[in-house]
């Protein structure tokens, strides 16, 4: 094994890294060359933790024993019971907790080789593990990623020799680096959707950051709220009121990106969302469609809860349709990037006037006119109003109840 074939493998992972390959891809290749030098690898594995609000991390494998299986999983919290008990009796567990860097073993007879998953890997035929954990610095580190885990085996019947380990250990810092470069990019593309909205996280990936910067563009502008939520809050247990944010959260949302909204806001126990489309019609058909299906998700998860002996609640929810900014609006420091414009207002106008027509959709005339059929024949006045804050009396319009009592 030649100074010159490692460093050409230095250098591919280098190379791979900076283009963001995929780390399966990067994995696989670095894996591939190694066999192709006869470091006789036969199943390779990296985990990295990341920061994702369900995830607590990806692992990505690669192996040429014959066995199939999946070369990428993602894994959630191993704070959990069941996960965390399977976590303390691993190798990795084990490291950590002796702040080791490196682990070898021969799986024939060390003693440490009842560390899961050695005993099924011996089963099968595997001779020798070699386990490193380059670790970060601190000013490295994101939420709990401050190292990546990596492991190696063989079948090889003298194991891995001296010349093997002394290359892997000089080139896995290096795949490592290239993988939490990748990783890097994952989570801040996480965090931008998840805290911004899916379009406004990635506009501002693409650059759209400076303060002030937006554009006018006409959407269907989506604002609800719970019903009764400050009555709920006074008389329910403390601990129940985030697990119920959540839940209805949740279906909110889900019902949002699954007809192709985006959320921009999450203010309390309201929502605002936009609905885009080259053809309004279609934004308004958007927006309607996920009214449905929040409706019925509401009457399955009421059911479920008043089984279970919580607290339950509805929607309001209002529509409109007008121009709006869509930018960054801000403080040099802190920025939001959302909706502004005289229509934002309306449409938080229009939802709080369910309450006075004891409807949970309002929509407005505008709303209405720019609606296909058949669904606007579906929409029905409920009366003419003066919104606050807005200067003209406008005629607002809600589902047909028989249309909606038939739907439910």
């Amino acid at each position: 094994m030649e100074k010159a074939d490692l460093d050409a493998i230095g250098l591919w992972i280098v190379e791979r890294g900076l283009a963001g390959a995929p780390e399966t891809e990067i994995l696989n290749g670095f894996c591939e060359r190694l066999s192709r030098l006869g470091l006789d690898i036969n199943r390779a594995l990296a985990i990295v933790d990341t920061l994702h609000p369900t995830l607590e991390g990806r692992a990505f494998r690669w192996r040429n024993d014959g066995v199939e299986e999946s070369s990428y999983f993602e894994y959630g919290r191993t704070d959990d019971s069941d996960p965390a008990s399977g976590w303390r009796r691993s190798v990795f567990y084990h490291m950590l907790a002796n702040e080791l860097r490196e682990l070898r073993l021969h799986l024939a007879d060390d003693p440490l080789a009842a560390l899961d998953p050695l005993p099924t890997m011996k089963a099968n035929g595997y001779t020798d593990f070699l386990a490193i954990v380059p670790r970060f610095a601190s000013t490295g580190t994101v939420g709990e990623m401050d190292c990546i885990y990596t492991s190696w085996a063989t079948r090889r019947a003298s194991g891995f020799s001296d010349v093997e380990i002394e290359a892997l250990r000089l080139l896995v810092p290096k795949l490592v680096l290239a993988i939490k470069c990748v990783s890097m990019g994952r989570i801040a593309s996480t965090l931008v959707e998840v805290y911004l909205g899916r379009d406004a996280g990635r506009r501002v990936l693409s650059g759209r950051i400076a303060r002030g910067v937006a554009e006018s563009i006409g959407a269907v502008l989506w604002y609800s709220d719970l019903r009764g939520y400050t009555r709920i809050t006074d008389e329910a247990k403390p601990e129940e009121i985030i697990p119920l944010l959540n839940d209805y959260a949740h279906l909110v949302v889900s019902a949002i990106h699954e007809a192709g909204g985006d959320v921009l806001k999450l203010i309390g126990d309201g929502t605002l969302a936009i609905f885009t489309a080259e053809d309004p019609a279609e934004a308004c058909r958007a927006a309607l469609k996920a009214e449905a299906t929040l409706r019925q998700g509401l009457a399955d998860l009421n059911a479920r809860r008043a089984t279970e002996g919580r607290p339950v609640t509805s929607a309001y929810l209002g529509l409109h349709i007008g121009e709006v900014l869509y930018g960054n609006i801000g403080s040099e420091d802190r920025l939001d990037f959302t909706v502004v414009g005289p229509a934002v207002n309306e449409v938080n106008r229009i939802a709080a006037m369910c309450r006075s027509v004891d409807r949970s959709l309002v929509v407005s005339d505008a709303f209405r006119q720019a609606t296909p059929e058949p669904e606007r024949s579906r929409l029905v006045s409920v009366g003419r109003f003066a919104l606050r804050g807005v200067g003209r009396a406008q005629e607002l319009f809600t589902l047909d109840p028989a249309l909606t009592r038939t739907d439910a």
